[in-house]
């Protein structure tokens, strides 16, 4: 096992680095939502944002200083005085405050960017350390561009601002320009060649321009670095940082390999993910891995038939260590016969040699056809016949109320053969309002898994498609409508979702008749 000195220590920038992705910036209480489940995932240091950078984010790092009552909070600052008092100012009332200060070493930002010479950029980080040294205890250095830094710059600027007093050191890839072994070799460099580095703790801060913030973070703590820069979902300027997941779950999954230990609480990744996908709009691709989508889902036949036997067959790692409840089989054309049969029995239908054989060359048929096949597509199956549930509930009239300051509500007139039923319902909004009173009406309570609306035309008055997936009693049903209002759609499609769901259990409710007939017979 892992000793205490081979600990690892998480830095997230999910609220810093990470925002400054375009299309990811967050509001004050988004970043405090944030920062809590950040907490909760028990990450060692939650860096803010950059105070100087503007009020709201100042306010939003004082905020979060403030709240967190676990690990450490920074701030970044250049190295300049304004910068470093304002950090400060931002995170002086937190438990465990952190001033993260930073200038640029390679001779490309120097002569470009900054217009000065190396001796000056020694003396202005030197200053910057030492200055923020006496503000608060906790200090850390960053050389920006490291990765095309001069090395013998580099483990000068190093040594003396260890010198300073500077507590970690971070040698970022900026750009995202190395590869593994030139990027951990610089690391080994450094703690070979500079005289004072046991006394700082190494880190390392990766983009993700080549693909290759992940391998780089791990070679450099291979050869020495003890803290990895990292955010959520692998967001952060241009192709992103180095994501959190993907660290933390290499590193204990391969603890055997790696020898590294993180204080990282797995089972709330998979919800910190869902929860920054929600509040910056940025959604993870599909086979993102760890947290996509298709990360624990198995669609061919032979990877099906093995999980079904044991999972490790093709999971390195179970799906709850990282807080998603169970893999999922996908059914379409590459499942075969145990995949289908395992659903089946999910949905509660026992099926002998013959029905599975029978009902799984239609599934093929079917198959090949769609994209992916559905629990109500299986129920057809059975029945040897298309989906064509008859309509239990019709809309006869919606009536929505909804407003700045009003309280959405709904009143839903539903048709259910000659009766009419009326009811009216409050909710989140108007088409929640809508549904709960379709739920009042019926009796009948679904889930709403998935809800989608796209314009099938152009214009104002555009037509709208309504999309939506409701769980019933843990089975999955669709629904879709076209209408230009978009209520109504929402309504209809939740009603033709419902209507297949009590088609479905009325054939199941029959077929179990007949097998109790059939049992009764025998006897």
């Amino acid at each position: 096992m892992p000793t205490v000195q081979e600990r690892i220590y998480i830095f997230d920038t999910t609220l810093r680095d990470g925002e400054q992705s375009p299309g990811c910036s967050m509001n004050l209480e988004e970043k405090l939502r944030m920062a809590r489940q950040l907490e909760q995932l028990r990450v060692d240091v939650i860096e803010a944002g950059f105070p100087i950078a503007s009020v709201g984010d100042f306010e939003a790092v004082q905020a979060i200083a403030k709240m967190v009552e676990h690990g450490t909070v920074a701030a970044l600052s250049r190295a300049v005085k304004t910068d470093i008092d304002r950090a400060w100012e931002a995170v002086r009332h937190a438990r465990k405050p952190r001033i993260h200060t930073f200038i640029a070493t390679s001779d490309i930002h120097l002569v470009h960017k900054l217009k000065k010479t190396r001796q000056q950029v020694l003396s202005e980080a030197v200053w910057a350390v030492e200055y923020a040294k006496t503000l608060c205890n906790d200090v850390e250095f960053s050389c920006e561009d490291s990765s095309r830094s001069d090395i013998d710059f580099l483990c000068e600027i190093v040594e003396a601002t260890i010198v300073a007093g500077a507590t970690v050191i971070n040698l970022p890839d900026t750009v995202g320009y190395s590869v593994p072994e030139e990027y951990g070799a610089m690391f080994r460099t450094i703690k070979e060649r500079v005289s004072n580095i046991n006394k700082v703790t190494l880190s390392a801060h990766c983009h993700n321009d080549l693909g290759l913030a992940v391998a780089n973070s791990l070679a450099a703590l291979h050869n020495g670095a003890r803290q990895v820069e990292c955010t959520i979902n692998g967001i952060g300027e241009r192709a992103g940082n180095a994501a959190l997941e993907e660290i933390v779950m290499a590193i204990k999954t391969r603890q055997e390999k790696l020898g590294f230990i993180t204080n990282v609480n797995g089972e709330e990744i998979y919800k910190s993910s869902k929860l920054l996908s929600s509040l910056t709009g940025m959604m993870v691709q599909r086979n993102k891995a760890i947290v996509g989508a298709n990360a624990f889902a198995h669609e061919a036949g032979i990877h099906q038939d093995g999980v079904l036997k044991s999972t490790i067959t093709y999971e390195i790692m179970t799906p709850q260590s990282v807080g998603i409840k169970h893999s999922m089989l996908v059914l379409g054309k590459h499942s075969g016969r145990h995949a289908l049969k395992q659903r089946y029995s999910e949905l509660g239908y026992v099926l002998s040699s013959e029905d599975l054989e029978r009902a799984y060359k239609s599934f093929c048929a079917l198959a090949d056809q769609k994209k992916e096949i559905f629990d109500e597509d299986l129920v057809a199956i059975l029945e040897d016949r298309e989906d064509n549930s008859v309509d239990l509930y019709h809309l006869q009239n919606i009536y929505v109320s909804s407003g700045t300051n009003i309280r959405p509500t709904a009143t839903i007139e539903l048709k259910q053969g000659e009766q009419v039923l009326i009811d009216s319902a409050t909710g989140d909004g108007p088409v929640d309002a809508a549904y709960k009173a379709i739920e009042r009406i019926t009796g009948v309570a679904g889930k709403l898994t998935e809800y989608s609306i796209k314009s099938v035309s152009l214009g104002h008055d555009a037509i709208g498609e309504v999309f939506v997936r409701v769980d019933f009693d843990g089975v999955l049903f669709n629904g879709r409508a076209v209408s230009t209002d978009v209520i109504t759609g929402s309504v209809k499609a939740y009603l033709e979702a419902l209507n297949r769901a009590l088609t479905a259990k009325k054939r199941k409710g029959e077929q179990q008749k007949e097998e109790v007939k059939d049992a009764a017979v025998a006897v």
